[in-house]
Formats: structure tokens, sequence, C-alpha cells
């Protein structure tokens, strides 16, 4: 008999989502992204890095909200991902409705959340306290939502109040009420999720969320979760408010890209290198596995 072959039904900058029934099969790549650009060079091990780390905070956060996660052992999906493509990588997840919102949290002002405020003292229009240094850590965590673009567009910032008339629309009735679980959950998984990691050495300066609907109108946790591609990782060791801080994430590859304007998206050897290496010690850090 011959294996089924699976295509898949959406790729995105580094994954791909596979069709596989009353579930799908999410498969993390070793592509990489910045600035919105798939770079030319792939982070050998980087796509079972992320997955292995959304299953951690999946498993550490499923008393917080639901996620869509069932499994990340391919002995449990069909025979086609049953090999060493996708051994690791790849986590077959409950198919949701989910939220055209990334729910964005910033727990340290850094990024373009540090230009804004040197500008006009506001990050994504909310107010915040003067005189505060790069990388300095917030009073409290802010929500700062945008929209999900397509592939090869901007996200857009967006307001509590656009969050609500983006979700009435596609849920008449329940756009508030939605909009306002969603950032309760964004700021209740960062707090916890933050205070552990920092228990591990790890500061998360600020991460996206994405959330959607289950066959019932449930909240569900979807996408990934705390990885360093959708995060600001910094070694607690060494922090100090008033300048940029080292990362654990692509943070690093950002900087060299602007550094290195003419590279034309191709990262020489040693910034791949150096890039997994990073990835590798952040798993190894808040699992307290050693990555095999």
């Amino acid at each position: 008999m011959s294996i089924q072959e699976f295509k898949p039904v959406k790729e995105g900058k580094v994954r791909e989502v596979y069709d596989n029934g009353e579930s799908m099969i999410i498969v993390a790549t070793d592509r990489i992204s910045a600035f919105d650009v798939i770079l030319k060079n792939k982070i050998t091990q980087k796509g079972t890095i992320l997955t292995q780390m959304s299953k951690f905070w999946f498993d550490f956060t499923k008393d917080i909200v639901p996620n869509h996660m069932l499994s990340t052992d391919v002995s449990e999906m069909p025979e086609f991902f049953q090999n060493e493509n996708f051994a690791g990588n790849s986590m077959k997840c409950q198919k949701l409705d989910m939220l055209p919102v990334e729910c964005i949290v910033r727990g340290y002002i850094t990024g373009s959340g540090w230009d804004s405020y040197q500008k006009n003292g506001t990050v994504c229009g909310i107010k915040l306290p003067e005189g505060l240094k790069e990388s300095q850590q917030l009073p409290e965590p802010i929500y700062t939502p945008t929209t999900k673009a397509d592939l090869g567009l901007h996200d857009e910032h967006i307001t509590f109040a656009d969050t609500v008339e983006i979700l009435e629309k596609l849920h008449p009735g329940k756009g508030e009420q939605y909009a306002q679980t969603i950032k309760d959950c964004t700021l209740n998984l960062y707090k916890k999720c933050a205070e552990y990691a920092r228990s591990k050495g790890i500061i998360i300066a600020d991460t996206k969320f994405e959330f959607g609907l289950d066959e019932h109108g449930n909240v569900v946790l979807g996408d990934e979760m705390l990885t360093p591609d959708s995060s600001r990782f910094w070694p607690l060791e060494g922090y100090a408010p008033g300048k940029s801080q080292p990362s654990f994430d692509k943070q690093f590859v950002r900087d060299w890209l602007k550094a290195n304007p003419d590279s034309d998206y191709l990262l020489p050897d040693e910034v791949v290198v150096k890039t997994v290496d990073k990835y590798k010690e952040a798993y190894e850090l808040l699992t307290g596995e050693k990555f095999a």
C-alpha cells in the first residue's frame, strides 16, 4: 500500500501547515525570517528547537487557557510524517478558526517601542512614564496588538477598540468578549512565563501570542508559543538598563543585517552557527533538558 502524500495547505515564513482531516500538522522548518523577509540561509535544527520549546510552554500554561497541541509524536501522525524530515519539528494540532490579531505584550522597552518612546513618550499610543531607559522593565506589561498581515506585508498596530471592531465584524455580538479574553490571556500568560523564565536566567522582554476559536466558540491558544522567533529573550546575567541587550533570539540576526545592509539577506556561516547555538542555549535553560 502506497503512503498517502501530503502537501502544505498553507506556508508561512517559517512554518508549513498540513491538513490531516479532523486535525492539522504544523511543521516548523529551518527557515528564518527577519524584517518580514525569508533569509537565504537555513538554521539547522531550528525547527525542532522551536517545536519542542512550544510544546514545553503549552504544557506549562494549559491551566491558564487551553491550547491546540495534540501531539508531537510522529507515530501518532500519518505514515507520511514518520521519518527524519518531520521527527521533532512537527506538531499535530486541533483545528481552530484563527482570530486575525497578533497579541503582543511588552514587559521591557526595546526595539520599535524604544524608538517610539524617544520621539513622543508613547509605545503604540500608550503613554509611559518619563525618564525610562532603553531596555528598562516597564511598571506593568503593556498589551499592543497588531493586525495579522499576509506574507510579505507588514503588521499594523491597532488599539483595543480596533480589535473589538475587527472581531465584531467576524463574530457579531462577541467582538468585545473575544477581544477582552485574548487580552487577559495574553497578559496572564506573559506574567506567568516571564516569572518562570527569570528564575531560569532568561528575561522575556516581549512576545506575541495568537488565538483561535474551537468548534464551540471557546478561545484556544494556537500557533507557536514563546520561541526565539516570536519573542525577545535576554540573559538575566549582565542585564543593565540604558543600552541594548545581548539576546538568545533572532535579534542577533537582525543586528547583523542592520550592520550589513548589502548582504542581500544571506548570512555568513559564523552567524548561522551562533544563531542555532543561542536557540539551543535558551531551550536548555528554560526546560532544564539537554537538546538532543
